[in-house]
């Protein structure tokens, strides 16, 4: 294992698109959503441990995490845990561990992903991950790891790539906002598009060079006091400053503006697990067509639907086609498979409605 090698686990988004199984106080990534005995989160950990050493991966996160993540990830100490204090999107929280790892190792070389993504062929996945930090050691470049489509998904951003490589690696055009279904279909046409995983390859000085070139106002906030990182002032230095960065996802910070950024299109059994319908699709399913999780339950005349009861519920289920029921602690979801993408407004609404303690 390369001592340079990093991993920041991005695990502080809320996963509101999977309401109600995962909450506010509990989210996905913390969930054993697959039903295999492992959350999302350690099954991640897990698969970065083949690549670097445990001390050497570290967890994004909001504060109010710290304690669930600590008792998951056997391995993972306090000083592991970049809290953000404020949720600023992705371009702050990179930006405040770029800095705390360049105190570490200026010579880091960071792999930046998610902690819920399902990925069916880890081999393939670790193969082409050494493929970009072999690339990023060698040259000043920001690397993605683009996801060959399967489907003309509009639920996707998307990357056009040029068709010349360098041992599979292709600089980009340019990013695509998530398409239409005509303008999806027309880059699976094109076969010179891949989906945007959101997961970043870079060199430490790379990333902190272009936070500096392209996002000048958040470079300056968290290089004001360079000296405080990986001591006990840190905390407090970024209690102060942080909630005050901009609020902007990497990809329009740096990944839109930048002229040194590739990807290496990959196939590797890849569901981002946005959704329920996402899981439906990763999941096993039964003669039925039908992905249920639960102890007690009679179904009948039931098809192509996602179930999941709480093991202190019986439930008695008919007649249903492409739904999706989820019964979890003090909220229940019956909701048509092909509208989910209206659960996460829905959510907001009954947050507005009812209050938070169901959210």
């Amino acid at each position: 294992m390369n001592s340079n090698n990093y991993v920041l686990i991005m695990a502080g988004g809320v996963g509101s698109r999977f309401w109600p199984k995962s909450r506010n106080h509990f989210p996905k990534q913390f969930l054993d959503i697959l039903g295999i005995g492992k959350t999302l989160l350690q099954l991640t950990y897990e698969r970065f441990l083949k690549l670097c050493p445990a001390e050497n991966i570290f967890i994004v996160t909001n504060s109010q995490y710290e304690d669930i993540i600590l008792s998951q990830l056997e391995g993972i100490s306090n000083a592991q845990l970049i809290c953000e204090p404020s949720r600023n999107n992705t371009a702050p929280c990179i930006a405040y561990a770029s800095f705390k790892l360049k105190g570490l190792n200026p010579e880091a070389n960071i792999v930046v992903a998610p902690s819920d993504h399902f990925i069916l062929y880890e081999d393939i996945f670790l193969t082409k991950i050494n493929q970009a930090l072999a690339y990023t050691e060698k040259y000043e470049a920001l690397v993605t790891l683009g996801i060959a489509p399967t489907r003309p998904d509009t639920g996707y951003g998307y990357i056009q790539y040029e068709s010349a490589e360098d041992g599979g690696v292709h600089k980009v055009v340019q990013f695509k906002e998530k398409p239409t279904l005509e303008k999806a279909k027309a880059f699976l046409a094109e076969g010179n598009y891949v989906w945007n995983a959101g997961i970043f390859i870079w060199k430490v000085g790379s990333i902190l060079k272009a936070l500096q070139t392209h996002s000048d106002e958040i470079y300056k906030l968290f290089s004001k006091n360079e000296s405080v990182y990986n001591t006990l002032e840190e905390r407090a230095f970024i209690d102060e400053h942080y909630p005050h960065s901009p609020n902007i996802s990497i990809d329009y910070a740096i990944m839109e503006q930048a002229d040194n950024v590739y990807t290496i299109p990959a196939e590797f059994g890849w569901s981002d697990l946005g959704t329920w319908a996402s899981l439906y699709e990763a999941a096993p399913k039964d003669e039925n067509n039908n992905v249920i999780s639960a102890q007690q339950i009679n179904v009948t005349e039931t098809t192509n639907s996602i179930i999941h009861i709480g093991k202190d519920k019986l439930a008695v289920i008919r007649g249903l086609d492409n739904f999706i029921v989820v019964d979890e602690s003090n909220a229940l979801l019956i909701y048509p498979k092909s509208d989910e993408q209206e659960i996460k407004e829905v959510v907001k609404q009954m947050s507005i409605n009812f209050g938070d303690s169901f959210i």
